[in-house]
């Protein structure tokens, strides 16, 4: 599939590119909290192009046992045949589950089958009330579909009824963390497992597990896209414009792959990174890589924060209010500033630090620094990739 004018492949959700992971490492050491590892996908001959600052889009599959456990739970014996959610083909039940269908989330269809089928004899019909709508999410929380079939033995389903109470199984994204200056035939992507436990059950979210427990080296088949990330870019190496990235845990992914562009196109212009995570000995991603960059000029400063390697807490907020007389220097050199990771608390933090600078550096009144940053946001110099 191609377009005409370039006569390149176009790789999008219903023509991904089909890859291998080449290697595979751990960048957490023993005694992380939790496990992050770094993953190198072979692009070979596919010709799929990505420029750092874009998105890996990944189509998983479900963990087999929880699909077992999934098929027990209904009654099927999973030979059963179902249309896939996907391309309509008939399929074992087995097999759209494991492809195609969101099992680790609930759908208000399953909700209402559910009360349905029980005759309202539920604690779910109360909570299925417009005005629950809160009562409802913390209920759900942490529960997978399993958690309410097992629930509601009495809530039978044929398997075409229970298909159509699922969602679709989609694309997971991850900010890229390499440049294809760098690795012309790979696209790297650095990605933390999510693990927990809930309602006395091990859970793991879907792509994550599926790359750190499900993926065999050179075997198994990723199918996967770009998303291209338009606003979140490099100047132009020529250009002088200092950068600060801010890229605590896996938010180092895309300024991994900044540094690895700046070193292959000589980029001028000043650079400062800030990273943090739990701690120095068993967290301190691509350490030897960032200090190279370091010795050969292609990074400015370095600044780190872990968390738990003293009494109190300390952040990349923390460092950047220490760090404000240089980092406002850099601000008032016209320099772009980059933060990716956490959007819930990570970015709300370091987007109140920034404003303590600008006040307290600049010497402005707290609406003079809310103008200021509005400014950055206006011309493109304070860019986000928070999730």
């Amino acid at each position: 599939m191609s377009t005409p004018e370039a006569g390149k492949p176009v790789y999008n959700v219903k023509n991904p590119c089909i890859a291998k992971v080449k290697r595979m490492f751990d960048l957490s050491g023993p005694g992380a909290p939790k496990h992050t590892a770094h993953y190198e996908i072979d692009l070979a001959g596919s010709g799929l192009e990505y420029t750092p600052g874009d998105s890996l889009a990944v189509q998983p599959t479900n963990d087999p046992q929880l699909v077992a456990d999934t098929l027990a739970a209904l009654g099927f014996t999973g030979d059963e045949i179902v249309k896939h959610p996907k391309n309509g083909s008939e399929v074992q039940i087995r097999q759209a589950l494991i492809e195609a269908t969101l099992i680790t989330e609930i759908d208000n269809k399953l909700i209402k089958a559910i009360v349905e089928k029980t005759g309202g004899n539920t604690p779910l019909a109360e909570l299925s009330q417009p005005e629950k709508k809160e009562e409802l999410k913390n209920y759900l929380w942490g529960r997978f579909v399993i958690d309410l079939l097992l629930e509601h033995p009495t809530a039978k389903f044929t398997p075409e009824e229970f298909m159509a109470t699922q969602k679709k199984l989609n694309i997971r994204l991850y900010s890229i963390s390499s440049s294809q200056k760098a690795h012309p035939d790979e696209v790297h992507l650095t990605v933390a497992t999510v693990r927990y436990s809930s309602h006395g059950r091990a859970r793991g979210g879907v792509c994550s597990t599926f790359l750190a427990e499900r993926v065999t080296v050179g075997e198994t088949l990723i199918p996967c896209f770009v998303n291209h990330g338009k606003g979140f870019r490099l100047p132009e190496p020529q250009d002088e414009t200092p950068i600060i990235m801010c890229g605590p845990g896996t938010g180092i992914a895309p300024f991994r792959a900044f540094l690895e562009e700046r070193k292959a196109t000589n980029a001028k212009g000043k650079a400062w990174l800030f990273f943090g995570e739990v701690s120095e000995k068993t967290c301190f991603f691509y350490k030897e890589e960032f200090e190279s960059y370091l010795a050969d000029g292609t990074l400015t400063n370095l600044t780190t924060a872990w968390s738990r390697d003293q009494a109190e807490k300390i952040y990349v907020q923390n460092r950047m209010l220490e760090n404000a007389a240089e980092f406002w220097q850099y601000l008032e050199q016209g320099g772009i500033f980059y933060v990716c990771g956490d959007a819930s608390r990570m970015a709300a933090d370091v987007d109140k630090a920034l404003h303590t600078i600008i006040e307290q550096q600049g010497g402005k009144s707290p609406e003079e620094a809310t103008a200021y940053v509005q400014a950055m946001k206006d011309a493109k110099r304070y860019r986000r990739d928070v999730y």
